[in-house]
């Protein structure tokens, strides 16, 4: 039977008031918001001033409030809420990718401690229900591999470059207006806000938990004229991938930006629509694609889990049951191009395979296929760029470095 729900808010921005919005214009969910707990009184809002606190507590020890709603953007502050709110026995759901890419194991301990549900589908590509496919239409497929454009910010931009031939500044300029970027556009750019999202995505996809930290993010901002006048005259676009594939018992994982032809199934993903391609033994490839930024796509997620628990839902992590000796890899290697400056210390020898390479204004173009641990070397340098190449895979194998420091011990 259906529940009656009350509802403790944290955060009143924009997935918050998407949510008001969309809980109060669905007549399904028997759910109703008793307090909002928000950070300035100053701040001129749409609902009577009763509904809102400035004091935590007014929610998360409140007893008639089943189901802590966390939606603000202080992913320390909001993992206190989290285990404060479970600790008193409530339900959470919440939006906040970076809070749960860095705590998910905890989380998911608390959970078992307390029984008590944290659901989070709004963390992950916006509308696009892919954690609650993952865990219930592919709890038993045998999934090699997860990808897609998980940051609709970027997606938005490269879509406005690309069609409307606008510069990088504009672009960031016109999806931060539109509220598809935040004032500082840095989670977005550089690719963290992606790698979150694909680090929680690998839980539920391989049953491995794997901290943000080693996975590597190469951002859209390193984008040259250059790179679009290549991309350009071989007919390619540009898209910011996140990735996931397993090979035998290992997992990896990255965030990059690839070139991609006219026929990749994720060229015709535009402006702030996020997709998700999911490839398992039985199912085979399947591709799923939704808005991912704004207020009403999220909003709508963070509705569908409220929903979910007026049926006692839960995440039941079937993968990480079943995953036998997994372990999350950097040991791989991937196709590239790297571009540079005359004078930059690359050279053919820092590629495992090395094909192709010209100069032309100053600037090297070099590729072939380079470790993720020379990857997450160059990123680190200034004016170097690093972009996949169109049939980027994954190659399982010791890189250099380490094949010499197993051999030296």
């Amino acid at each position: 039977m259906r529940k009656n729900l009350t509802l403790g808010l944290f955060g009143f921005g924009c997935v918050g008031q998407g949510l008001y919005h969309v809980l109060n214009e669905t007549h399904g969910i028997k759910a109703t918001i008793k307090k909002i707990c928000i950070k300035n009184p100053e701040k001129s809002r749409l609902l009577p001033q009763e509904y809102f606190t400035l004091a935590k507590e007014d929610i998360l020890n409140d007893p008639e409030i089943d189901v802590v709603v966390e939606l603000i953007d202080d992913a320390n502050a909001a993992y206190q809420i989290v285990r404060q709110a479970l600790q008193n026995g409530k339900h959470v759901v919440t939006a906040n990718k970076k809070m749960l890419a860095e705590n998910l194991e905890e989380i998911f301990q608390l959970q078992q401690q307390f029984d008590r549900s944290v659901l989070y589908e709004g963390a992950v590509c916006g509308s696009i229900p892919i954690l609650r496919n993952l865990e219930e239409y592919y709890d038993n497929d045998l999934i090699s591999g997860i990808e897609g454009i998980f940051n609709g910010s970027t997606n938005y931009i490269l879509t406005k470059v690309f069609e409307e031939r606008k510069n990088y500044t504009d672009a960031l300029r016109q999806a931060q207006e539109l509220g598809f970027a935040e004032s500082d556009p840095s989670l977005d750019v550089k690719g963290f806000d992606p790698k979150f999202k694909l680090a929680i995505a690998i839980t539920h996809a391989f049953g491995v938990f794997v901290k943000p930290e080693n996975i590597l993010n190469i951002g859209i901002n390193t984008i040259s004229d250059l790179d679009l006048k290549f991309a350009r005259e071989k007919g390619y676009g540009i898209k910011l991938i996140a990735r996931a594939v397993k090979t035998d018992n290992q997992v990896f994982g990255l965030v990059a930006p690839q070139f991609i032809d006219a026929h990749h199934p994720l060229a015709s993903v535009r402006n702030e629509f996020n997709a998700v391609t999911v490839q398992g033994a039985f199912s085979e490839k399947q591709l799923f694609i939704g808005k991912g930024a704004g207020s009403y796509p999220t909003g709508s997620a963070v509705l569908s889990d409220i929903s979910a628990l007026t049926y006692d839902y839960r995440y039941e992590y079937k993968k990480l049951h079943q995953a036998e000796d997994i372990q999350y890899s950097t040991r791989a290697s991937i196709e590239s191009f790297v571009r540079f400056p005359h004078g930059t210390k690359i050279s053919i020898q820092d590629f495992e395979e090395f094909q192709s390479g010209y100069a032309a204004n100053g600037q090297h173009y070099m590729l072939g296929r380079v470790s993720l641990e020379k990857l997450a070397e160059w990123s680190r340098w200034e004016n170097v760029g690093i972009i996949l190449s169109p049939e980027a895979l994954f190659v399982n194998k010791p890189v250099k470095s380490e094949m010499l420091e197993y051999t030296a011990a």
